[in-house]
C-alpha cells in the first residue's frame, strides 16, 4: 500500500504545484502596466527602460526600430522633454503562460500638438512580456500607434 501511496502523493503534489505556478496573465499584465504607467508618470526614462529586457524590440508610432534599453531610454527621455505626461494603459486582453505573455491595451496620455498646445494622445499598444528567472516580467516587444 505504501508503495502505491508515495507515487500517488508525489503526482498529486506535482499536479497541484503545476496548477499553482501557472500565471494569471491578466493579473500579471495589469501589474506590469501599473509599474509602467508609474515610471512614465514620474518622468523617469531610466526606470521605464529598466522594465524592458536588455534586447527588447521597441516599435513606436514613429516607425523607428529600437533595440535595447539605451535606445528605449533615449526615446522616452525625448517624450518627457516635450512635456508628455499622464500616461494610462487600459487592458483589452491578455494571455500566455508562465514564460511568455502578451497584453493588448488602449493607451492615453497628455501630449502637445505641433504648436506646443495641450492635446490628448491615444491609441492601442501590443506588448509581449518574458518572465525572468527572478519571477519579474520584462517587455520583449512593444509596439503602439
Amino acid at each position: 500500500m505504501t508503495k502505491l501511496l508515495v507515487p500517488f502523493v508525489t503526482a498529486l503534489f506535482l499536479g497541484l504545484s503545476s496548477l499553482l505556478s501557472h500565471a494569471d496573465p491578466a493579473a500579471d499584465v495589469k501589474a506590469s502596466y501599473a509599474a509602467w504607467d508609474q515610471a512614465f508618470n514620474k518622468g523617469d526614462a531610466k526606470a521605464l527602460a529598466a522594465l524592458y529586457a536588455d534586447d527588447a524590440l521597441f516599435l513606436p508610432a514613429t516607425q523607428d526600430v529600437i533595440i535595447g534599453r539605451p535606445g528605449i531610454e533615449k526615446f522616452f527621455a525625448s517624450l518627457f522633454a516635450m512635456g508628455v505626461k499622464a500616461h494610462k494603459l487600459d487592458l483589452i486582453q491578455a494571455s500566455g503562460d508562465d514564460k511568455l505573455m502578451f497584453g493588448v491595451a488602449k493607451w492615453s496620455a497628455d501630449g502637445k500638438d505641433k504648436a506646443g498646445k495641450d492635446q490628448p494622445w491615444g491609441g492601442v499598444a501590443t506588448h509581449i512580456f518574458e518572465r525572468q528567472p527572478d519571477g519579474s516580467m520584462k517587455l520583449k516587444v512593444h509596439t503602439f500607434n
